[in-house]
Formats: structure tokens, C-alpha cells, sequence
């Protein structure tokens, strides 16, 4: 049997090959780490976190992310399973201890026995005589194959910057200052370090944050729009003063218990490893310069002698314009032996790429063994997406999209509105995805 090549061994390339290979297929992944290194990367293990170490809400019934894990997790998907057994807490977010994850990808498809992995980089289009084929190359893919994939469709690739959050040592912060508690005192109650900021702390942090000095971009990079999902908190901050407050500083649903009242603002940290001696900056993604970054996020109360074990950065992503290149198998029109699969593809999130992975994979292994090549249903957070990126989004105005309800078709004969028809929209994509798994 022909071997499906895969190119990239992110969340999208790792969960593209386990579903492949768990088919029956044999599946060779190349992987350019360590052999070529990117801006974001630490490791040469698979499926590496760059960026949060959140897959965001865990909540399948009332929320489209949380339903999308529990489809993956009904179809078998090593991303989830992974992000399982890796969990940390973090309220309803199901967010991970990042090395143990990644570790856990690494050691099952290593392990593998239908599974080939090439260190190597692939710097031009996959030849025909490879035959089937999925480029999971994701936000970060090298500059050659990212020009061979521009000239092979006449298409500019779109691009955003995407940033990341610092991270900082439990034992500096000081919780003199700081307390524990979840929003609404979610999951355990106590999952996240709130520090809490007066009408006067917030206005002077504010300003510095406004007026630090920030990455210069270079000349190609100048025009390029960022995703609104993950703005850089200082373009956030320069868009209003209370732009922060309502959103990643927002105090709503907690309660500082020094005073028993809700601050004027708040900086929350997330657990990140399974120590619980590293938590990110939630919602500070940033382009500040490293001096500015621990100069100005010192002025955070509880912070003020805090010691980053990551600062933050900013980095270029890559997507193509998959409504008007991609089929409904995800299958390149111009070269249908290529499929797109992860965040190249225009979706957003680790969740929605490692989703798209899940169905590449799948639909590969369909057609190479002769099988019925089937999409999920569109009322599913899987079919969701896929028609999205491949049938439904304005392909003259496409962006990066996380899933959420709004992608789903309506209900029909619901009197429900707003959040009383999510359960619904929940319970009908559960019933769907596996009448199509089975």
C-alpha cells in the first residue's frame, strides 16, 4: 500500500497521521524541526503549544469549542485524548500541562507501527509520485513551500500576526496581593491568580502600556492585518480605556477577599504545567520589547517582583483562501493528490485545526483503501467547519474563523432564542456525528 505523506507535525499534521495510520494506512510525516527551526518553537516534539496552553471551554453543551472536543473525543482523536491526560485546572477551559501534551502526541505516533517520521524540511510542492498527500504546515510554514503553494494557485497567501502571552514563576508573585478564584467560581473555584488593579493602578498601567516601545515590523510585514481573536493586548488597550476593562482585565464574577468587593480591573494567570509553578498572562499576548514587557507588567499589583520564564513575541501566519481552492474533502482543486489541512486551511484555534487534521486524515485513509469518503453533517461542529472554510465563507473576504454557533444550520420548530438554543444545537450535533461515525 502507498504510503500518504504528510507535511508538518503540528496538532493538525499529528492527528491527520494517528487517523490515517489507526485506519490501516501507512503514513511518512515530515517534520523540519529540529533540521530547520521556526520564530515560536522551543522543542522538536510534535503537536508543540506556541501559544496558551488553553483548548478554551470545555463545555459541550452551552458552548461550540467544548462540543467540538466532545465530537473529537467520540472520534477517537489523539489531540483530545492527549489534552486529557494532560489536563491542569482552569475552571470550565480544559487547558494543559504544554510538555506533557506534547510529549504524549510525540510518544504515540513515534510508537506507531504504520507511522514514519522524517526529519526533514519540504521546501517545494509535494511531487505527484507521492501521491496522496496533506500539507499541515500551519501558521508557520517556511517561506519556500510557502511561495511554491503562492504560485501553484495564483494566490497570495493572506496573513496575520498571531502573539504570544509571557509566562510567570508561581513563587514571585505575591499574594499578599493576589487571591485564587475562578469567574463565578467555576470548576474548582480557584483555578485562576486574580491581581487586582484600582481606578488609579489601572490608568497608569494603561498609559505605559500605550506608550511602550514595541517590535518593529519588517518591511513585508507592514501591512499585514492581525486576527482579531488574539490581538496583542497594547492594540487592544489603544482602542479605548475601557476596551481592557470589558475584556482579558474584565472583574466580573469575582470578588477580591480583602475587601469582599469587585476590583475596578484584573490580570488573571492560568496554570500552565502540571507543577503549577508556571501560569501565563491570560490575554496578554503582546509586541513589546522584552525590556518594556517586565518593566511594564511589574507595575501589576501582585507582579511587581515577578520573574517571566517566558516573555512575549509576535509571529507571521499563513492561511490560503480555502473557499475558492479547496474541495469538500479539503482536496486542493487545482491538484486534488494535495489536501490542506489546520490553521493553513483559515481556521483558528488548536482545537479547529487539530479538528481539520481529524478529517483530512480520515478522508485520505477513505480514499486510499477504497471506502466511502462521507463529510460529518453539517449540523456537527466538525461538518460546521469544514463547510465553512470549504463551501459557505465569502471567499472574496475570508478570515480566520473559530467555531462557534453561528456556523451551525437553524433548528427547526424551536421557540428557543440566544443561549436556550445551544443545548439544543448541542444534543442535535451529538446525535448526528454519530449516526456518521457509525
Amino acid at each position: 500500500m502507498r504510503s500518504i505523506h504528510i507535511i508538518g507535525g503540528g496538532l493538525a499534521g499529528s492527528e491527520a497521521a494517528f487517523q490515517a495510520a489507526e485506519a490501516g494506512c501507512r503514513v511518512t510525516l515530515h517534520e523540519m524541526r529540529p533540521h530547520t527551526a521556526t520564530n515560536a518553537h522551543q522543542t522538536e516534539d510534535l503537536a508543540e503549544l506556541v501559544c496558551s496552553n488553553s483548548l478554551r471551554s470545555d463545555d459541550a453543551q452551552n458552548n461550540a469549542v467544548g462540543l467540538l472536543h466532545e465530537e473529537m473525543r467520540r472520534a477517537g482523536s489523539l489531540i483530545l485524548h492527549a489534552a486529557d491526560d494532560a489536563r491542569l485546572p482552569a475552571g470550565g477551559a480544559l487547558a494543559v500541562d504544554r510538555q506533557a501534551f506534547s510529549q504524549r502526541v510525540t510518544d504515540v505516533i513515534t510508537s506507531h507501527p504504520n507511522v514514519e517520521i522524517r526529519r526533514e524540511e519540504v521546501t517545494h510542492l509535494p511531487p505527484e509520485e507521492w501521491g496522496s498527500t496533506i500539507i499541515a504546515t500551519g501558521p508557520l510554514t517556511a517561506a519556500p513551500l510557502a511561495a511554491a503553494i503562492a504560485t501553484l494557485t495564483g494566490e497570495a497567501s493572506l496573513s496575520f500576526f498571531d502573539a504570544i502571552a509571557p509566562i510567570v514563576y508561581r513563587d514571585s508573585i505575591d499574594f499578599d496581593i493576589c487571591w485564587m478564584q475562578s469567574r463565578y467560581d467555576k470548576g474548582d473555584g480557584a483555578d485562576y491568580i486574580n491581581c487586582p488593579l484600582n481606578e488609579e493602578q489601572y490608568a497608569r498601567f494603561l498609559a505605559a502600556l500605550l506608550a511602550g516601545e514595541k517590535t518593529d515590523f519588517k518591511e513585508w510585514e507592514a501591512s499585514t492585518p492581525y486576527f482579531e481573536g488574539c490581538l496583542p493586548i497594547e492594540v487592544m488597550a489603544a482602542r479605548g480605556a475601557d476596551t481592557l476593562r470589558f475584556g482579558p482585565m474584565k472583574p466580573v464574577g469575582l470578588a477580591d477577599p480583602r475587601s469582599g468587593r469587585r476590583p475596578f480591573a484584573v490580570v488573571q494567570l492560568r496554570q500552565d504545567n502540571a507543577l503549577g509553578t508556571l501560569w501565563n498572562m491570560v490575554g496578554f499576548q503582546t509586541k513589546l520589547r522584552h525590556s518594556e514587557q517586565t518593566r511594564i507588567f511589574r507595575m501589576i499589583p501582585g507582579l511587581q517582583n515577578a520573574r517571566f520564564a517566558r516573555l512575549g513575541g509576535l509571529h507571521r501566519n499563513t492561511f490560503i483562501n480555502s473557499p475558492q481552492l479547496l474541495d469538500e474533502t479539503l482536496r486542493l482543486k487545482l491538484r486534488p493528490d494535495i489536501r490542506f489541512a489546520g490553521q493553513i486551511t483559515g481556521v483558528e484555534g488548536y482545537v479547529e485545526s487539530a479538528a481539520i487534521g481529524l478529517l483530512a486524515g480520515r478522508f485520505a485513509a477513505a480514499e486510499i483503501l477504497g471506502a466511502e469518503l462521507s463529510c460529518p453533517p453539517a449540523t456537527t461542529a466538525l461538518g460546521a467547519l469544514l463547510r465553512h472554510i470549504t463551501v459557505n465563507a465569502d471567499a472574496r473576504s475570508f478570515q480566520p474563523m473559530n467555531i462557534n454557533f453561528g456556523l451551525f444550520p437553524d433548528l427547526i420548530g424551536t421557540r428557543h432564542k440566544g443561549r436556550a438554543r445551544k443545548p439544543e444545537l448541542s444534543a442535535r450535533a451529538l446525535a448526528d456525528l454519530q449516526q456518521w461515525l457509525s
